[in-house]
């Protein structure tokens, strides 16, 4: 059973906030995510947190410096999601502005290990243009192996990476991540893209001192931030205060229409306006679009769409990341129905039971798919989830999604040294996480996943709750109320408004086989209402979590109130 909670709202934050000139609505939420006055929720680009404070930073870009003026060749090696294929854009659209060499190679997921392997960085050795530099974007804090590889051939490295170190650094030329020992910039919690971003900007201050631009025109990387914010958003990092100014700046220039070709196609093949672009936008629309390249085919085919400027090649390319995102939803589908029979075999499809985590897998289940299905299990059951799939060579690769009290890499971590070699190969965040195990290891591992969870978490942490922002007064209904929303930054540790109110149902139908649509009213207003992917009937009086949202139907827009759950009131 879920229960519905109200978030702790600091009346005297608030207040403020509304006296220093915040709407009443908006200084309700942002009291409520602890937000004590307004200038932490101002977003101009001078209030990031400085290049100088990343560390490294600095040495990267003379190591970069150095080669744009020796004409070396640079290859960037990208990781195969959202992340990885922005932050390799990024690289690719500054460094060229800068006067670089610069090529990229992105693993092909289905052929090689996630990161710079040994075998990744002899394939780049072969390349007819030999790198004298790889740049990796997103990965390679944990590519010992390949760095190690690289070193022998002669080959220098720069690690860009966000991800959790492991004991052993590699011995790269320069490492810049915010997670390595040493490092004092506080916002761990930057994106890939984030840390790409950062290099570029000590790059272009490492140029600047150089005199470099006296010949060449200086590259304004603000054009770039559209890239930074889709690969922030859809890497599902937590939004800090940092993060919130990179993700706002960038949907400032998507609705102002300054943004790439390719970001612009994808939102045109997703049905969304530019104009009034969203968080939701880019983690629900051009996110998964692009992901699905890396899932199902080749993530060389978003990025590709990321750093053309031909308007033309960039939608064909959409329209092609579009129709691969139909086809992982249809895989992701049989997949889903399979792993609920899985689960209704076992006695867990209603919930989880004695059960602290779940370990699943199916061998027709498909690799770049089997993220997404151990979220919805996830979020099915609260539980912790990983989903295998079959690899190369009698392996499994798995993909995991944890719950909130969770640090799932921590996990693994701990599985890894309770049972030395059982995990070929993991990282990760505190809520998603790959590994590689080997087939006949499955069972040993799910046995081990589950103790290590269960010494992890307590009791409280598998009870199912739903944050909520409160009451929302009845006068803030309104479409005004919601335009309002969607121009602020939301996302992960920073969500997305959810209000919580008691209603009278007035009435109720199922429409598209699986909904419940609802008639609500409070105050003496009525209200349209709906539950997606539920039959569950209402009561007659209700107290739900809802957020607002735009229903548009023969042009004329209104309000919806999108129900998330709800508790019967007496």
């Amino acid at each position: 059973m879920t229960s519905i909670v109200t978030r702790p709202i600091p009346q005297r934050a608030r207040d403020m906030l509304v006296q220093q000139g915040l709407h009443p609505v908006l200084a309700q939420l942002y009291a409520a995510r602890g937000v004590l006055d307004k200038s932490e929720v101002e977003s101009t680009f001078s209030a990031l947190i400085a290049p100088e404070q990343l560390l490294n930073a600095a040495r990267a870009a003379i190591l970069l410096a150095d080669a744009i003026e020796s004409g070396q060749r640079l290859l960037i090696v990208a990781d195969y999601d959202c992340d990885g294929a922005t932050a390799c854009a990024v690289g690719v659209r500054a460094l060229s502005a800068f006067g670089a060499d610069v090529g990229y190679l992105v693993p092909n997921r289905f052929e090689y290990a996630y990161g710079l392997t040994p075998e990744i960085v002899d394939l780049a050795a072969r390349a007819p243009r030999r790198p004298a530099l790889l740049i990796t974007v997103d990965n390679g804090i944990a590519s010992n192996e390949g760095v190690a590889r690289a070193n022998a051939l002669g080959i220098a490295t720069l690690i860009t990476d966000h991800h959790l170190p492991g004991d052993a650094l590699p011995a790269a030329s320069c490492i810049v991540n915010p997670n390595q020992p040493g490092c004092d910039f506080t916002s761990k919690a930057i994106a890939g893209v984030g840390v790409m971003f950062y290099v570029m900007l000590a790059l272009r201050a490492e140029l600047r001192r150089r005199g470099h631009f006296r010949e060449h025109a200086e590259f304004n990387l603000a054009t770039l931030l559209d890239l930074v914010a889709l690969g922030t958003v859809a890497d599902v990092v937590r939004l800090d205060r940092n993060n919130r100014i990179l993700v706002a700046q960038g949907l400032k220039r998507i609705r102002a229409g300054k943004m790439q070709a390719g970001i612009a196609a994808l939102l045109r093949v997703a049905g969304r306006e530019a104009g009034r672009a969203s968080c939701f936008d880019l983690g629900f629309a051009a996110g998964p679009r692009l992901n699905a390249a890396g899932r199902l085919a080749d993530m060389a085919l978003g990025i590709e769409c990321l750093i053309t400027d031909d308007t033309a090649r960039a939608l064909n390319i959409a329209q092609n990341l579009d129709r691969l995102n139909r086809e992982r939803r249809e895989i992701e589908g049989g997949m889903q129905e399979q792993a609920l029979l899985m689960l209704e075999r076992l006695g867990l499809d209603a919930d989880a039971g004695e059960s602290y985590a779940l370990s699943l897998y199916d061998p027709s289940w498909h690799q770049g798919v089997v993220g997404i299905l151990a979220a919805r299990i996830k979020d099915r059951l609260h539980r912790p989830v990983i989903a295998f799939a079959a690899g190369n060579s009698g392996e499994l690769k798995g993909s995991g999604r944890s719950i909130a009290g969770l640090h799932l890499r921590d996990a693994l971590d701990l599985v890894a040294k309770r049972a030395p070699g059982l995990i070929l190969r993991f990282g990760g965040h505190a809520a998603a996480a790959g590994l590689t195990i080997r087939s006949e290891a499955l069972a040993q591992f799910s046995e081990l996943f589950e103790s290590s969870v269960r010494g992890l978490l307590a009791d409280s942490d598998l009870a199912r709750s739903i944050d909520t922002d409160g009451r929302l007064e009845s006068a803030y209904i309104n479409l005004d109320t919601i335009r309002l929303l969607e121009r602020e930054v939301w996302g992960q540790g920073f969500p997305q408004p959810l209000f919580c109110d008691d209603f009278s149902v007035a009435n109720q139908r199922v429409v598209g086989s699986k909904h419940l649509k609802l008639r609500l009213q409070k105050d003496g207003l009525s209200f349209d209402a709906i539950r997606f992917n539920s039959l569950a009937p209402a009561g007659s009086a209700i107290r739900a979590a809802y957020r607002l949202a735009v229903n548009e139907y023969n042009g004329v827009q209104s309000v919806q109130l999108i129900v998330e759950d709800w508790e019967s009131v007496a």
